[in-house]
């Protein structure tokens, strides 16, 4: 997702209200449409949602920049709206069989157990893998990332 006019000012205003001195933050919507971006952004202003992954390969083509500990995030709704700060705390690559229970939690989607986690992105990236023309498997390269809020704005 592009920077804006709305997240530059946003990051202005918490640059101001945390004395923070970091100089760049990334734009992230979550999700492929507007309500799933609205549905997990709600997640993470409400305290559920510490944690995301995405599928390597968006990292590696260059559709997103890989997250690093320590980068900063300003969180959009499907509007376009921001809504929160966020500052990545872990960054960690994996198949996705791999991921564990308390990640699962911490993404806070669903009833927040393994088997829902898991339901929920197989479905997720398979709708991906169609519609950008590659082959989901279990052992798809993943990046988990753990994140704390650090600005409501």
């Amino acid at each position: 997702m592009s920077k804006t006019r709305a997240t530059d000012d946003y990051w202005a205003r918490f640059k101001v209200a945390t004395a923070t001195t970091a100089d760049s933050y990334e734009v992230v919507a979550f999700g492929d449409s507007a309500a799933m971006a609205d549905e997990l952004a709600a997640l993470v202003v409400n305290g559920a949602k510490r944690a995301t992954a995405g599928l390597a390969r968006d990292f590696e083509f260059g559709h997103e920049p890989m997250p690093v500990a320590g980068d900063h995030v300003v969180l959009v709704d499907g509007a376009g709206t921001t809504c929160c700060v966020w500052r990545t705390t872990e960054v960690t690559v994996k198949p996705l069989n791999q991921v564990d229970a308390a990640f699962a939690w911490d993404e806070g989607e669903g009833d927040r157990t393994l088997a829902d986690w898991l339901d929920g992105h197989h479905r997720f990236f398979k709708r991906q893998a169609a519609e950008a023309g590659f082959t989901f498997h279990e052992d798809i390269a993943t990046v988990f990332e753990r994140f704390e809020v650090v600005w409501r704005g």
